[in-house]
């Protein structure tokens, strides 16, 4: 397996954990009174965007041939470090 491809694999498994999270925080969510939905809701489309931002780079990653690889493989990092960020900071939210 080349390391693009086990790249491309890891980032796949850490967007499954992070839609399992994102799954749960709605279920949360549901059960909050008006207000605090409303907030946390706007919370989950962010993160909802930047789960489909993370897997469009991942695709063009997948796509992109060995000489350009890495100059994409950055674009996949600051989108998955954005979205990782973003789920650590809502479940910090819910933790409180």
């Amino acid at each position: 397996m080349s390391t693009q491809e086990a790249y491309k694999q890891k980032i796949e498994a850490e967007l499954v954990v992070a839609e399992s999270k994102l799954t749960e925080f709605k279920a949360q969510v549901a059960s909050l009174v008006a207000d605090e939905r409303i907030k946390h809701t706007e919370e989950l489309g962010v993160i909802e965007e930047q789960i489909a931002s993370t897997k469009a780079k991942l695709k063009e990653l997948g796509d992109a041939d060995e000489t350009v690889w890495e100059q994409m493989k950055d674009g996949v990092e600051s989108a998955w470090t954005s979205l990782s960020n973003g789920v650590h900071d809502l479940a910090a939210k819910f933790k409180s």
